[in-house]
Order: C-alpha cells, then structure tokens, then sequence
C-alpha cells in the first residue's frame, strides 16, 4: 500500500493539510463542521447525512480541488427500502480524477466493498473492511492532481431514506508525473457461456498495478465449480497469459473446494468455511433453496498489495468457467459478478456500458 498507510509514517512530520468531508461539512473547509443545529441545539448533530435519495437521483459527495490523495472513505446506506431490496446493487458509485468526463470508477455500492448479491457481509481486509451492521470502509489511496469528485446515482424504484459517508484526505500531497490513478470496473455475465472465459477486465491501455478482485458467483449447476483458472494477460500476451492459476480456490487463498471437514449437508458432502484475512477471502457463502429456486451464491476476493501484477502496456484479466463432478472436469454455465480494482496513469480506456438496473439485479 502507499506510505502514507504504513505505520512508519506516523513518525514524520509533512507538509500537507488533513481534511475531511460529511454532511456535517460538505466542503472539508478549516472549522466549518457541525455548524448545523438540531433539536439538541446549535453545533449537536444537526446534518449528519443525506436524506431522501430519490430515484434516478445522483448526488455528489465529495468535489475537491488537487492536488491530494483520498485516505479513507466510509459509508452506510439501508440495503432495503418499503420499495423492496437490492439497494446495494441499484445504488452506483462513481469517481472521477482531474475533471475527465468518462469516470475511473463505475460499480454498485455494495459490490465496491465486496458485498455482492445485494447483500451484506463482513470484511476483515486492509483495502477493504466492512464492519456491522454495514459499515464499508475503503482504504485504498487515491492521489489526483487537480481535482477529485465522488458521485451516487440511485437506481433503486423507492426513495432512500438515508445516506451516511465521510471522506478522509490530504491536501498539498506531491502527485508526481509516474502517479498512477484508482481505478475500478464492474461486469456481470448471467449466464457465463460455456467454453469461453469470463472476462474480468479487458481494453486497458497504459502502464499500470493490478492490485484486486472481487468475485459474486451464483452457481446455476450442480456440483462443484471452482476448477476454473485466473489468467492475466499483459504486455503482447496473445493466446496464451503470462500468469496462470490453479483454480478459483486457489486463487483467492483456499484449498479443497473451502471444505469444512466438521459440516456436512442433508446429502453428505461438506460444506464450505468462510474466512477473511487481510490479502484474500471467501467471506460469503449462501446455500441456495432448492424449494424455491434460489441457487447457491459465493463472494470471494484477492488484492495483489504486495504483489502487485504490473503491466507497460496493456491488460486483460479472465476467469475460466470449469467445474469437477468428482470424477471428470467439465464446462460449465454460472452467473458471474466481479470488480477488478486496478492503478494506472490516465487516460484510461472508456468502461463497457454499466448494465441497467434490472441486468444487474441479484438471483
């Protein structure tokens, strides 16, 4: 991670001035916070989010002028309404550096902090952390040059009754000309077709660090379906990837299907265990209802912090979709969700169109 995260840094003095944004001061300007009076009276948590997101409405959190580097960003949000769930999914974060119009980060709220499937779970990572009952932390830094802005556009078809974010950043930081920018994508494949790779990201052009995935993966065939391998192609890769895993398990940290040898189903066969460390986890895991059709569903992610995937020139990231009936590796069809989270020095490609409210919607 950047320096400014490591405990060393806390021993030097820098020139750079701290500041942060809420709803208690939308501008992070030097003692203006908590200005706003409530019933308690004056300066006593009078503004402490925004209310009413409406539908179809996009609001901006955060625009401050560079350069600087965001540290940390927390927000929380209901992830349903009386309009019905999924709001982590209808509910889309977007960055923007140095005033491009095409943003660097475009993904549903709660697939952005590993929280797929529109529903929420734990994260005990270092980019990452989401902590109870839905507080999502993000720790990744983002320096800009001139200017930083944070968007949400709400999809969802009810009002949001509240939106609570803070974010944490530094003015005056050095943004040399070798920095590279945050970038996130979100794609989605309902159903992955058989035999070709799901693509995690493609069309990346520049120099960069791969630095993470998340994976929401809902299993619409039975046995198991981990076998498939990650493969990142970068710099002239044509048919074949430079970097080849062993299987989707594998790539996130585990081992033998996530086994949990003590827990077994009504059939017999173990079931998985969720974890989640500070580089990589499978922190959820939802056995499906076959009563009523609802199939399993798996969350998992990988942040290559320090071993960062570098690239000159170009990058493409896929994932295989093959699974193993115990004895024989088949091709199989899934439902497939992920974010790739990447740095690199703009311009960067314009994203694929984000899917519609009702193509991203969750099983």
């Amino acid at each position: 991670m950047h320096s400014a995260h490591g405990l060393q840094s806390l021993t030097r003095i820098k020139d750079e001035k701290i500041r942060s944004i809420t709803m208690e001061n939308q501008n992070g300007d030097p003692g203006a916070g908590g200005t706003a009076t409530s019933q308690l009276g004056p300066r006593r948590k009078g503004n402490p989010c925004i209310n009413d997101v409406e539908p179809d409405e996009t609001r901006t959190l955060a625009d401050i002028q560079g350069p600087g580097e965001i540290r940390h960003i927390w927000i929380t949000l209901p992830d349903e309404t009386d309009a019905g769930s999924n709001v982590l999914r209808d509910v889309v974060l977007r960055m923007y550096w140095d005033g491009e119009d095409d943003p660097s980060v475009e993904v549903p709220i709660g697939d952005f902090f590993c929280n797929g499937h529109g529903t929420r779970c734990t994260i005990d990572s270092g980019p990452i952390a989401v902590v109870p009952d839905g507080g999502f932390n993000c720790y990744f830094p983002m320096p800009f040059r001139d200017r930083a802005t944070i968007t949400i556009e709400s999809t969802h078809p009810g009002t949001i009754p509240c939106f609570f974010y803070q974010v944490d950043y530094a003015e005056g930081v050095d943004v040399s000309s070798a920095t590279a920018y945050f970038h996130a994508q979100w794609r989605r494949e309902n159903p992955t077709t058989k035999g070709e790779d799901y693509t995690v990201l493609g069309g990346v052009e520049g120099s960069g660090n791969y630095v993470g995935t998340y994976l929401a993966l809902t299993a619409l065939e039975k046995e198991w379906w981990g076998e498939g391998e990650m493969k990142f192609y970068f710099d002239g890769d044509d048919e074949y990837p430079t970097i080849c895993g062993t299987g989707t398990e594998d790539y996130v940290g585990g081992a033998w299907g996530f086994n949990d040898p003590s827990k077994h189903d009504e059939v017999g066969f173990p079931e998985p265990e969720t974890y989640s460390t500070r580089y990589l986890g499978y922190p959820f895991f939802d056995a499906g209802d076959s009563g009523q059709g609802r199939p399993p569903r798996h969350g998992m992610y990988r942040w290559h912090v320090p071993d960062p995937i570098r690239f000159d020139e170009e990058l493409r990231v896929t994932l295989q979709q093959i699974g193993h009936d115990g004895r024989d590796l088949f091709e199989r069809s899934d439902d497939i969700a992920s974010v790739a989270y990447w740095y690199q020095q703009e311009p960067h490609a314009p994203f694929p169109a984000l899917p519609d409210r009702a193509e991203r919607k969750p099983r």
